[in-house]
C-alpha cells in the first residue's frame, strides 16, 4: 500500500529529533553565562562614562578657577561655590544625581585643608579640585552599602587670573 521508507531516512531522521533535545540543553546551560556577560559588560560601561564625566567636571571646574572671574560671578557667591555649583550642574546634564556628589577645594601641598579661591594669599598657588560620587549612585543595580565605594576624580591646578583675551 504504501511505500516503505528506507532505513537510511529513518536514522536521519531519529538523529535530527535527537540532537533538537542537545540544542536546547546546551542553550540552557549557556544563557545565564552569556546573560551575565553582557549584565557586566553594562556595568562597566557605566562605570567608565561616569569616570570620564567626573574627570571632565573636574577639568571644567579647575578651568574656571583659571580665568579672570570679574563679572562672572553673582551677587554674594563666591568663586568656591560657583565652582561647586557648575560641576555639580555638569554632572547633572550627565545623569548623575547632583544631591550624590561632593566636589571639595583642597590645597595640594596640604590635601587637609580648604582653599579658599578668593583670598590674595592664594593667588598662583596650587589647590585641587575633587569629585566624587558613591556608586550606588550611578550604579543600575543595587549595591549592598557595605559594598559601595566612591568613583573620585581630583585636579591640581594653579589659582591664576588669566584674562580673557578677545
Amino acid at each position: 500500500m504504501y511505500p516503505r521508507l528506507s532505513s537510511r531516512s529513518s536514522d536521519r531522521r531519529t538523529k535530527a529529533t535527537l540532537r533538537c533535545g542537545a540544542v536546547a540543553v546546551e542553550f540552557a546551560c549557556m544563557a545565564p553565562l552569556l546573560l551575565g556577560m553582557i549584565v557586566g559588560l553594562l556595568s562597566l560601561s557605566r562605570i567608565y562614562s561616569v569616570q570620564n564625566c567626573l574627570e571632565t567636571a573636574a577639568r571644567e571646574g579647575a578651568r574656571f578657577a583659571a580665568l579672570d572671574r570679574s563679572g562672572m560671578l553673582l551677587e554674594g557667591q563666591t568663586a568656591n561655590n560657583k565652582l561647586i555649583e557648575d560641576v555639580k550642574n555638569y554632572l547633572a546634564s550627565n545623569n548623575i544625581d547632583p544631591d550624590k556628589v561632593t566636589v571639595s577645594l583642597v590645597d595640594a601641598s596640604n590635601p587637609t585643608a580648604n582653599f579658599d579661591l578668593d583670598d590674595p594669599a592664594n593667588d598662583l598657588k596650587l589647590f585641587q579640585v575633587r569629585v566624587e560620587v558613591p556608586y550606588s549612585a550611578i550604579s543600575y543595580s543595587p549595591v549592598n552599602p557595605q559594598d559601595d565605594y566612591s568613583l573620585t576624580a581630583a585636579l591640581t591646578f594653579r589659582n591664576g587670573r588669566a584674562t580673557l583675551s578677545e
